[in-house]
């Protein structure tokens, strides 16, 4: 029997140990012998690969961001990849968004969900914990990210603070019981607002020797993973950390009868069109990918944002052409770019 020694490297907001865990133990896990063991870092596991003590790392895409030379010069690279099972953010407080008091106080660590957050709604003090300890003049020396998100539910509780936001897979690691609300990509109805996804969220990538046999890898990839790594790195890829940090981006496979109910509850008829012929049939009876990609200003008044739908079979060619769309969008723009990139 074939076996497969697997690396995970994990962080809280991605704990992909457990996600491949669960997938060894699912019925769609392959009937090969499979080891599986953690890594406490990425040159620890890239060191593993190399000498062959490990076949396939399962990571977070979001570690490789900046790294990727490290890795091929380890002989490795990307052969697959797992699509997000918690991409959304969700804000935990006793209201939702449009129903916080004046002046309300929300924390965020992510510099993009606070400009998302300033877009929603006014009259907000949309904070980063940072900021918060400053202001307030509290001393406390902020830890790893399942500390902070524990003493940000502290300030909750002791109702310093109306609320925070946390990473789904956070807020169930350390069992909060107050209520969430998911800041999500589609909102309910038109004109609500909207929150896509900070980059590489909850994306797991599958790294490997150049020459591992890729239809091994296949077995613990996905096809939507796939796509939404190849998007996500054709465009983030060569950005620096400041200028990721006010990217939010959304890459997915989306079925036709989805889009279309989509649509005719949005009354959306460019979106209804495209997809149709003037006999009023489907054009295709392709999954369609979708990707939207947007950067807000630091006061959340301005948004430059670039949406796609494409048929799968043609989804490489048109994001080369909608990264060049997306460059002289941003160019001709006439923003100023040091308004989008601080605060």
């Amino acid at each position: 029997m074939e076996r497969i020694q697997f690396t995970t490297l994990s962080i809280p907001s991605c704990p992909v140990n457990q996600y491949m865990e669960k997938f060894f133990e699912s019925s769609e896990s392959p009937d090969i012998q499979i080891e599986s063991k953690e890594s406490e870092s990425f040159k620890l596991a890239l060191e593993s690969l190399d000498n062959g003590d490990s076949d396939i790392l399962a990571m977070p895409a979001k570690l490789l961001h900046g790294k990727q030379m490290q890795m091929y010069e380890a002989n490795c690279e990307v052969l697959g990849a797992r699509a997000p099972r918690t991409p959304n953010m969700v804000l935990v407080s006793e209201n939702k968004i449009q129903y916080q008091p004046k002046s309300a106080i929300i924390l965020s660590k992510s510099k993009l969900i606070r400009r998302q957050l300033k877009r929603s709604r006014k009259g907000m003090r949309v904070l980063s914990p940072n900021a918060f300890i400053e202001i307030e003049k509290i001393e406390h020396v902020l830890g790893d990210d399942l500390e902070i998100y524990s003493w940000m539910e502290k300030l909750r509780q002791n109702n310093e603070i109306d609320g925070y936001i946390v990473p789904r897979v956070i807020y169930s690691t350390l069992n909060i019981t107050e209520r969430r609300h998911t800041l999500l990509p589609d909102p309910q109805n038109r004109g609500d607002s909207h929150f896509l996804p900070t980059p590489y969220s909850d994306l797991v990538v599958l790294v490997g020797r150049k020459n591992f046999p890729k239809k091994t890898v296949k077995i613990f990839s996905e096809i939507e993973g796939e796509t939404i790594w190849k998007i996500q790195n054709h465009f983030l890829g060569g950005m620096n950390e400041d200028e990721l940090k006010t990217i939010g981006i959304l890459t997915r496979h989306r079925k036709m009868s989805t889009l279309m109910k989509q649509a005719e509850e949005h009354k959306d008829l460019t979106m209804e069109q495209a997809f149709h012929d003037s006999e009023g049939e489907a054009n295709t009876n392709e999954v369609l990918v979708e990707f939207r990609i947007e950067t807000i200003s630091s006061d959340g008044k301005r948004t430059i944002a670039v949406d796609r739908v494409i048929p799968y079979s043609k989804y490489e060619r048109a994001m080369i052409a909608t990264e060049k769309d997306w460059q002289k969008i941003v160019k001709n723009a006439g923003m100023n770019e040091i308004d989008f990139l601080n605060n």
